[in-house]
């Protein structure tokens, strides 16, 4: 059913991909009124992002490279650039 699903595309420089997800689920995501579904899941990407970061510098074995140690400064720079509020505030979980 093509129409239970909505398809965004992802794109860089020089690739392109696609995600097609359940309205259901983008629906049960909405947090504001007018949300769209690419605002959706780029939250949940941004979200997810900031996470693997975190986990790489905080939770990993051994000491992180420099450069693993700058994208997650930028990274946490522009999640509270995307949310107005800190990676720690919204989560619960700051070091």
């Amino acid at each position: 059913m093509a129409d239970d699903t909505v398809t965004l595309t992802i794109e860089d420089d020089d690739t392109t991909d696609e995600l097609t997800v359940p309205i259901a689920l983008i629906e049960m995501l909405r947090e504001e009124e007018g949300e769209t579904p690419a605002e959706i899941i780029g939250d949940i990407a941004m979200f997810g992002l900031a996470q693997r970061i975190h986990g790489a510098i905080h939770h990993g074995q051994g000491e992180p490279p420099q450069n693993v140690k700058d994208a997650e400064q930028r990274t946490m720079e522009l999640f509270e650039d995307r949310f107005g509020a800190s990676y720690g505030e919204l989560t619960g979980h700051d070091h």
